[in-house]
């Protein structure tokens, strides 16, 4: 009987129920939703199309333990406890890091030191051997406790999801990939969607979104750090490549069109739609939002500059405001912007349909849903 993995996906606070979809739809087992969190389970072969397929998880994570300790003989016996031997061979480098929250254990330094030394006495005993050169392949264990809870896994990601390898250079602060993708989601795109963005900044929420419309699974342009694990074969990965590709759908009648008065921005956005494989599908020009028009069918996505892309606060309020009166002269299908900025509403002059709380990264920020018609349920 094939072995039975606990895999834990963390994502941005808000996207939880988009996460926990694209999860079900890769056929997991025993799915847990908590904050900014989703557990499932799941063989090798799950490993491999959970990184490969998930657009809106920022890592996949094996979760090996979960135990209590308030002192560090339970910390080291608790990870000591996991059969590390079956895991990682003899020549693994396995680099340590983690984080400790509302526990007696505190001293973050302290817990790495502990862990790695019940690693190395583990492995040490499981291979037997007196030695450990860490000079093979990297398996990267990561830890967290918090209220005296101990969570012990095995970064089978590497790279952080976010990194899909078609975005080479960015613009000043970024919307992450990951949120990009929830967004698309949220806003109901589909394969004949019409999706525009008026800021578009390096593109990243048009190409999130045709990516979506035509299926196409964002990690088939990287590589993971579980490819070279030994328990998760390269036929495995073979094949749910294969199985990635086989499901793209070239068909669909996807368009999206990006604007921002930046030239080099829009230079930027262009070389990235490419390089994600969606360069036909998607174009960006050199426009002023005041400018824009938005098509009667058209679903808006977009990250009004703010903060860190802007650094002025009443520029940031006129830009929303001109937004909001392109809005009011040409209604498109939708609007979904994100935004730290608490006052949008007010300055873009309507009031959402509808709002969600969004963390990009610690900061707390909504988004904004305009629409005249009920969006129908998935």
């Amino acid at each position: 009987m094939p072995t039975l993995y606990t895999l834990v996906a963390p994502c941005f606070f808000g996207t939880e129920s988009t996460l926990h979809f694209e999860i079900k739809r890769l056929g997991a087992q025993n799915i847990k939703v908590t904050d900014g969190r989703i557990a499932f389970q799941g063989g090798a072969d799950l490993i491999a199309a959970a990184n490969l397929n998930l657009r809106t998880a920022e890592r996949v994570l094996v979760q090996l333990a979960s135990y209590k300790a308030t002192t560090f003989d339970e910390l080291f016996d608790g990870c000591y406890h996991i059969a590390w031997e079956e895991l990682l061979p003899a020549d693994a480098a396995f680099p340590v890091k983690g984080s400790s929250l509302s526990s007696q254990l505190s001293s973050v330094p302290a817990c790495q030191s502990i862990i790695k030394k019940a690693i190395v006495k583990r492995l040490m005993a499981g291979h037997r051997t007196s030695t450990l050169p860490e000079t093979g392949n990297v398996y990267k264990v990561r830890f967290a406790l918090r209220k005296n809870e101990v969570e012990i896994y095995l970064d089978t990601s590497g790279d952080g999801l976010h990194k899909r390898g078609y975005r080479r250079n960015a613009t000043l602060a970024p919307i992450k990939e990951t949120l990009a993708a929830a967004i698309a989601d949220l806003g109901r795109v589909r394969r004949d969607s019409l999706v525009q963005d008026p800021f578009c900044g390096s593109g990243t929420l048009v190409i999130e979104a045709a990516q979506k419309a035509l299926n196409l699974a964002p990690g088939l342009r990287r590589r993971f750090a579980a490819e070279h694990f030994d328990f998760v074969s390269a036929e495995v990965w073979a094949e749910q490549r294969q199985k990635a590709l086989a499901e793209v759908r070239r068909d669909a009648a996807f368009e999206g069109v990006g604007y921002d008065i930046d030239p080099a921005a829009v230079a930027l956005a262009n070389a990235n739609a490419k390089l994600a494989g969606v360069g036909d599908r998607c174009r960006f020009e050199v426009a002023d939002v005041k400018d824009f028009h938005p098509a009667q069918n058209a679903t808006v996505l977009t990250n009004p500059p703010y903060g860190e892309r802007l650094g002025d606060s009443a520029e940031a309020a006129s830009l929303a405001r001109t937004l909001g009166q392109v809005w009011q002269r040409n209604p498109a299908q939708g609007l979904y912007a994100i935004t730290a900025d608490a006052d949008f509403e007010q300055h873009f002059g309507k009031k959402a349909a509808r709002r969600r709380k969004i963390y990009n990264g610690m900061i707390p920020c909504q988004l904004y849903m305009y629409y005249d018609q009920p969006k129908a349920k998935r």
